[in-house]
């Protein structure tokens, strides 16, 4: 009976020491907004925010969009598919002549969150490599795909000179669940505060809802004296970015 006992005492503590071993490893948002090099929000009290759009360039919707930003004299940052910066090269062209940023959302837009670090870097890089070739210049900015993030997509991000930008959490628009324009607009104005990165698509399926959203939100903005501007003017007017680059770096249309 105390054999038994002492038994099972052991395996409670093995147990517990495992879980516990396991929580302690796994790393919060905040343990890597501590590095410096990945954001989830910017600390201002400017009343500016970013506007993001992920999945593209698409030869439909980008357009659009880049038609209403123009519009209201809004900057944003499109986080780019390689293999659509290839296809749709001239949309890119088009996004850095309007005074927008690039950012690299990975070559094939895999959800593999057990990718080893040389599948991910060859991911990084063949996008760079087709976004330097249009622009001459390589992204600064990386957005891991679906916002899954782990130890080892943010190193090797970090690792390969890019910092990492997820989206403020209560500023994610679900506009991929085509949930009507109103509803995708309501996401964002309810809550929008100076410093958030505003989570939209140009890509992906249907973006016209977005699109109708875009100029509602942009329009409420111009009256509430928002401005949009580019994920690295965000970091770079708030002193968020520990070794800021150069204005070329940051801002390729200069």
């Amino acid at each position: 009976m105390k054999l038994r006992f002492v038994l099972f005492s052991i395996i409670l503590l093995s147990l517990f020491s495992y879980h516990t071993t396991i929580y302690a490893s796994a790393k919060s948002r905040f343990d890597f907004e501590r590095t410096g090099h990945a954001f989830w929000d910017v600390k201002t009290k400017e009343k500016m925010v970013a506007l993001t759009f992920d999945d593209g360039p698409n030869p439909v919707y980008t357009p659009q969009i880049l038609n209403v930003l123009a519009k209201y004299h809004a900057k944003a940052t499109f986080f780019v598919i390689g293999a659509y910066v290839v296809k749709y090269p001239y949309l890119i062209e088009r996004e850095i002549k309007e005074g927008h940023e690039i950012g690299n959302h990975t070559f094939q837009h895999s959800y593999n969150l057990n990718m080893n670090e040389k599948f991910l870097k060859s991911e990084l890089n063949q996008t760079s490599d087709a976004v330097q070739s249009i622009t001459g210049v390589r992204p600064a900015l990386f957005r891991p795909v679906g916002g899954y993030y782990n130890d080892l997509i943010v190193n090797t991000a970090i690792k390969n000179h890019y910092q990492v930008v997820i989206w403020s959490w209560h500023q994610d628009t679900r506009d991929w669940s085509r949930p009507g324009a109103d509803k995708i607009a309501s996401n964002v104005l309810s809550t929008v505060a100076p410093g958030n990165i505003i989570l939209m698509h140009d890509s992906g399926g249907d973006r016209q809802q977005t699109v109708q959203a875009l100029e509602k939100i942009l329009k409420v903005f111009a009256k509430e004296g928002y401005e949009c501007v580019t994920v690295s003017e965000m970091l770079s007017r708030s002193k968020m970015i520990k070794s800021t680059p150069t204005p070329f770096q940051l801002f390729p249309y200069y």
